[in-house]
């Protein structure tokens, strides 16, 4: 179709086009938003849950108020979150965030042990001329001051502290293993300067949500701005896109609608099991292979409330290093899903919680137990570990991200088979238009930024990006 033809064949202005968002997440609600302020009138956002803001997900417990998802503002500077609430005095700096590594015998590590390991895990960087995985890359490293004697502690220690290192790192990327994460995770993410774990002071991530929204603070869920626009429990089963016109789409409750622009904001996770169904034709294979490359990773958490804090006073955290021999033993038995927990610390300014991470596949495992027998699980594990005791929690949930067929996942990262398929984010983030440049179905979500990827930042700025898109296409139509 010549420019000429469309133009005369798509008449719509910003009064008249319809625009779909599939996923009233931040990255949905960041586009609905911007779209509105930017005088676009028929923004309707399609949501497959109860409720809105998606891997945001706040909640009141203890007094106040929990994130089951995202949790922290990562940085200050380049961060459009912390540009967003800076002036309003509402995050707490994470100070010197100390933690005690804890061996299975109980034996706690010593303060110079614990510096070293610390500060090893700090300073570690990818150089831009390292080959292979971000495992490779960080094992090497490590292995390399140990035997530089800048480790203090027997190789035997060493090891298990490289294992736990391991699971940290993990936790912070999303991937099963360090050894299927691609060294481009860690150099094409752009890091926002400043205090990294940022702790929202009172309503949780929530806040952000209700400043983007004009929505009620300490009503998480309120849809301000977005009243009227969104409509919950409508998962998408089918975009076609065959036609150059309009775009159909079929919820899974059956109902038709029509768009002119959509915006899919689904996670990757989702894309990768549904893609081949839910577009109809297919998606071009640029767009698949990214799909396919990129991971979403499990990153779940376990949250207690007690009566009153079982951690001492002088402990913020604690991390586990498990003896050879226990490991072996833990492995045969039915809690062998214990090995891949990351750590478990105080929740800041809320004196009676305490939460706990575990990644990947047992991760993923733990999900398909009842809660019974997780709590079961984990009082085992504080039995092992610790000198002092743990009491059955007043209250206790534990997180289920890749259950929910809605999300499928916790956050993206780069893995080395999107480097074997020469595939990344900007080929997940593209748009797919028609010979003239119209956008029809358009990518955002954390997934999708190449930067600031597995964020709230990157989410928030990705469905900027789209709406800007939009705003582009019917801005250059007007100067026509």
């Amino acid at each position: 179709m010549s420019a000429c033809t469309e133009g005369t064949a798509f008449a719509k202005t910003k009064e008249t086009t319809r625009i779909v968002i599939i996923g009233a997440g931040v990255s949905g609600i960041a586009a609905a938003t911007r779209l509105l302020e930017q005088g676009f009138k028929n923004v309707q956002l399609f949501e497959a849950e109860d409720r809105i803001g998606g891997r945001i997900n706040t909640i009141p417990l203890g007094g106040s108020f929990i994130d089951l998802g995202a949790q922290w503002c990562h940085g200050e500077e380049g961060n459009v979150v912390f540009e967003k609430v800076k002036d309003l005095d509402i995050l707490d700096r994470s100070g010197d965030y100390a933690v005690s590594f804890i061996r299975s015998n109980k034996e706690i590590l010593t303060d110079d042990q614990t510096k070293v390991i610390k500060n090893f895990f700090d300073e570690f960087e990818v150089a831009p001329d390292a080959e292979g995985s971000i495992g490779e890359a960080l094992t090497q490293s490590y292995w390399k001051k140990v035997d530089q004697q800048l480790v203090p502690m027997d190789r035997t220690i060493a090891k298990e502290a490289l294992d736990c290192l391991k699971r940290h790192k993990c936790s912070e990327d999303a991937c099963d293993h360090l050894f299927e994460l691609s060294l481009r995770n860690d150099l094409n993410y752009e890091l926002a300067g400043g205090d990294q774990n940022l702790s929202w002071r009172q309503k949780g991530y929530w806040k952000f949500l209700s400043l983007l929204l004009n929505a009620k603070e300490d009503q998480p869920g309120d849809q301000g701005i977005l009243k009227g626009h969104v409509h919950l429990n409508k998962r998408i089963a089918e975009i076609n896109w065959a036609r150059d016109g309009e775009l159909a789409l079929r919820c899974w409750n059956g109902q038709l609608v029509s768009a002119d622009h959509v915006i899919c904001t689904v996670s990757l996770g989702v894309l990768k099991e549904k893609h081949q169904k839910l577009f109809v034709p297919a998606l071009p294979a640029d767009k698949v292979r990214s799909i396919e490359g990129l991971k979403l990773g499990t990153v779940n958490k376990f949250i207690f409330e007690f009566e009153e804090q079982p951690m001492p006073e002088q402990m913020r955290s604690f991390a586990c290093l498990w003896l050879e021999e226990d490991l072996k033993e833990l492995r045969d038995g039915q809690f062998f899903w214990l090995e891949s927990i990351v750590g478990f610390h105080r929740v800041d300014r809320q004196p009676l919680l305490m939460e706990g991470w575990i990644i990947g596949a047992h991760a993923r495992y733990m999900e398909t137990l009842s809660e019974e027998k997780v709590l079961e699980a984990l009082q085992w594990l504080f039995r092992k570990f610790l000198n002092f005791t743990v009491p059955h929690p007043k209250h206790f949930l534990r997180t289920q991200w890749h259950s929910n067929p809605n999300f499928r996942g916790s956050y993206s990262f780069y893995a080395t088979y999107a480097d074997e398929l020469r595939t990344g984010r900007t080929d997940l983030g593209s748009p797919l238009m028609n010979v003239s440049g119209r956008p029809r179905i358009q990518f955002a979500g954390e997934a999708s930024s190449r930067n600031h990827f597995s964020t709230v930042h990157g989410a928030t700025e990705s469905g900027w990006r789209e709406a800007d898109r939009l705003n582009e296409f019917y801005k250059g139509r007007a100067e026509n």
